[in-house]
């Protein structure tokens, strides 16, 4: 049984909350309005600040039950004001709980690429692994750990290309790409069409959600889905958001606005000259309303966890 909402992981560990922005995803952080709101309290005893909690790193070695693990959802573990030996400490947890498959997200794929290839920080994981949980069972270190997949977010073209050579100079076992929010057209035929060299594993996409929520226009999400059919990548549809494309033959509201292929949106009612073809008209209805399908489906496809060779 799940442990979250989130649709494509079963469980969430946030050895560190906090952060801050670095891009125009981050701009309606969902992270940040729940550790706004609850500050002070327990969970977020310094609201959104990056904050540490070294009583929370043997949470998955008391979990019997093997699960999908999503690491800092209210995070960046790879975020400047994380020391690298509390990420290494982060890998000695994952090294002694193969059991589990740990999905690592983060928009500073340089500090990660930097931190994974060098074999001081790799060194440093192994010793924790082998000194600082004594309760825990041994198993054997190796490198890129088998059972950790990492991933980078990619809202729009100008990041796709910053982030994606990042992610695939670092090594994993299995690489992927949340798409959330999707706040434009992205190709990545020259990042997944790559058959000697690490590539993509797996592409997530999805919608925004929340009071100030902007629309993706469908030709992005089908466009993404069928690179991914095309090089027989797993693709999941997450979620449209808040907005959902207004269906043919349905009545135009005051509140739906058009969307371009390009991004630009205007109010339904705006008198413009701005059509070209590409634009469709969506409706703010709520993540929930608006669902998960996808011309007709719901689109689910995962990686098969830990049977993936590290490379």
């Amino acid at each position: 049984m799940n442990q979250t909402k989130i649709e494509w992981t079963e469980r969430t560990w946030n050895p560190v909350t906090g952060c801050t922005k670095v891009s125009s995803g981050c701009d309606h952080c969902y992270a940040e309005t729940i550790a706004t709101r609850f500050a002070g309290g327990k969970a977020f005893p310094r609201g959104f600040a990056v904050t540490l909690h070294p009583e929370r790193l043997d949470q998955p070695l008391r979990w019997r039950k093997p699960a999908t693990v999503f690491v800092n959802s209210m995070s960046d573990l790879f975020h400047a004001d994380v020391p690298d030996e509390y990420i290494a400490k982060v890998f000695a947890v994952m090294a002694l709980t193969p059991q589990h498959t740990y999905q690592i997200l983060t928009k500073r794929p340089g500090r990660m690429r930097s931190l994974l290839n060098s074999e001081r920080f790799r060194v440093a994981a192994a010793m924790e692994t082998a000194i600082g949980y004594s309760e825990a069972p041994r198993n054997l270190f190796t490198w890129p750990l088998p059972n950790v997949w990492l991933g980078v977010s990619v809202e729009s073209q100008k990041w796709a290309d910053v982030r994606i050579p990042a992610l695939l100079d670092t090594p994993a076992a299995v690489r992927f790409l949340s798409c959330e929010p999707l706040l434009g057209p992205v190709t990545i035929h020259e990042y997944r069409d790559r058959p000697a060299d690490p590539t993509i594993d797996w592409v997530i996409i999805g919608g925004e959600s929340g009071h100030n929520a902007r629309p993706m226009h469908p030709q992005w999400a089908r466009r993404l889905r069928d690179q991914c059919a095309a090089a027989i990548v797993p693709f999941f549809f997450k979620q449209w958001g808040a907005w959902a494309p207004v269906g043919e033959g349905e009545i135009a509201k005051e509140t739906d606005l058009h969307i371009r292929r390009d991004g630009y949106a205007w109010p339904i009612t705006e008198p413009h000259g701005a059509k070209d073809g590409t634009e469709v008209v969506m409706r703010r209805v709520g993540k929930s309303a608006a669902g998960r399908e996808l011309d007709g489906r719901e689109w689910n496809e995962m990686p098969q966890r830990n049977e993936v060779c590290p490379r």
